[in-house]
């Protein structure tokens, strides 16, 4: 029997390779970690395990980037046996069951979507829960620190969320498990702290009351999911908490109050979701969505479509009048001109998956000698809102290496209001989505541009832009640079 310590997604990586090189069976190897040592012979240290370079095998394999992601993901829940779990699937694909992760009901297959499930919900608790207070340091320059209880070991995950959202903040994130730092310009990983060093309240608090208060919707409170989903353990670091029992006293008469004001409820597509979130579910989910005006007077929903493993995904606006008579994304003329611009960039349509944010289609009607002929036109913000979810649950289910968004309200919905086109097209980002995400012109952008060398210009940096996505991407585990 060899007792294996890895504590990290990337140790357990360096393990396994050598495991599978050396055909050691998962029932030769007893797995641990910083946090589950066996008590007489385990290593004394997580660093005393990882093997020496000359003691790694050498044999190449590759295994499916599907279970590269999902592995990634796993690593970060804090069940012990979640090491094991994952060298006995690898062992498993590489023996005579390649396709072992389409098979849901599989008990090895099912344990890890249970916990992928787990892990990517936990971070999506954190961006919720996570409130930041200011402090002033010595310099008199203003750093906001946050104190979090995560569930799984997902400070990895959920940080480049928010370096993404707040960076133009100096900020800290603790948690017991392991700390982020943001310096606006680059992150870097810390020591967990407990509890008892969190920062006091401050001003932040009243403010962020106020807030609370203005946005809380006593119509559509539901008490026992709220406590479901904002657990009770969290509610010491969130100021707001303090006003709930207040606001729900409150609430009959204030749900009164906006009625008789009419105010409308802004929803979004959440509420259509599917439990089952890949791709098959979503689509047919949908096709039901009423989560904006816009499906009343479109044909048809327009969903995403691609391979379900695809390595790029390509993100428009919205579908065109062709798109919305046929049901399919880029048919029209941006999409022959997209697909013009793939050939050249030598990219194979067939190997991307291509969607937009919003999936129905927007329109004017205006008279002509032949009828009436409809017109696009742009999504606000409203709707954009309210169909986001869509997008977010297919980059979820795909986990793309590339995100590529063609056009403003693309770019936009990835990167936030601030971003511009004009002024950063062409630049990789890393997004909560993706490590690599860029934004280039929208097809149907080049199309209305009437100066004729401009628009060639466009169709050039189309192309160069498109030339940045590599289908040829690595995502083997044996090749010398994973």
């Amino acid at each position: 029997m060899e007792f294996v310590n890895a504590d990290n997604f990337d140790q357990w990586r360096v393990h396994a390779r050598r495991l599978i090189s050396n055909d050691v069976s998962p029932m030769e190897v007893q797995w641990t970690d910083a946090e589950n040592q066996p008590s007489l012979f385990g290593p004394e240290s997580p660093e005393a395990s990882i093997p020496k370079a000359s003691s790694i095998g050498t044999r190449p394999f590759s295994v499916p980037k599907t279970f590269l992601t999902l592995a990634e993901t796993v690593a970060c829940h804090r069940d012990a046996g979640r090491w094991s779990l994952l060298y006995r699937t690898l062992w498993r694909i590489l023996h005579d069951q390649r396709h072992l992760l389409e098979i849901t009901t599989d008990d090895d297959v099912h344990a890890l979507n249970q916990m992928n499930k787990a892990v990517t919900r936990d971070v999506h608790k954190m961006k919720a829960f996570v409130r930041f207070r200011k402090l002033v340091t010595d310099d008199a320059t203003e750093q906001f620190v946050a104190w979090h209880r995560p569930d799984h070991r997902i400070v990895r995950l959920a940080a480049p969320f928010f370096a993404r959202r707040f960076k133009a903040m100096n900020w800290s994130i603790m948690t017991p498990d392991e700390s982020a730092i943001w310096d606006q310009k680059s992150l870097a990983y810390r020591p967990g702290v407990p509890s008892s060093e969190a920062p006091s309240g401050d001003e932040l608090e009243t403010l962020w009351k106020t807030y609370y208060a203005s946005i809380f919707n006593p119509a559509r409170v539901k008490v026992a999911t709220m406590k479901r989903e904002m657990p009770v353990r969290h509610w010491a670091t969130l100021p707001e908490a303090s006003l709930i029992d207040d606001l729900l006293r409150e609430a009959p008469a204030r749900v009164e109050t906006m009625i008789e004001q009419n105010e409308g409820f802004a929803e979004t597509a959440t509420k259509f979701m599917p439990e089952l979130v890949d791709l098959p579910a979503l689509q047919k989910a949908a096709e039901c969505c009423r989560a904006c005006p816009l499906h009343q007077h479109a044909t048809q929903t327009v969903f995403g479509e691609g391979p379900p493993n695809a390595r790029v995904v390509f993100v428009g606006e919205q579908p065109g009048d062709r798109e919305d008579r046929e049901g399919h994304p880029f048919v029209g003329p941006a999409g022959q001109l997209l697909d013009e611009s793939l050939q050249i960039a030598g990219v194979k349509r067939d190997e991307i998956y291509i969607t937009n944010v919003v999936k129905h289609f927007k329109f004017t009607e205006t008279d002509t000698p032949r009828g009436k002929r409809r017109l696009h036109q742009k999504p606000n913000s409203r709707e954009v809102f309210a169909c986001r979810p869509w997008l977010e649950a297919e980059l979820v289910a795909i986990k793309p290496e590339f995100v590529i968004c063609l056009g403003a309200t693309a770019a936009q919905a990835l990167f936030g209001r601030d971003f511009r086109i004009t002024k950063d097209r062409g630049r990789r980002r890393q997004t909560e989505w993706c490590l690599n995400t860029l934004a280039t012109w929208h097809p149907a952008a080049i199309l209305r541009m009437p100066d004729h060398q401009r628009q060639l210009q466009m169709r050039q940096q189309l192309v160069s832009d498109l030339r940045q996505v590599s289908l040829s991407t690595d995502s083997s585990m044996g090749h010398p640079g994973s």
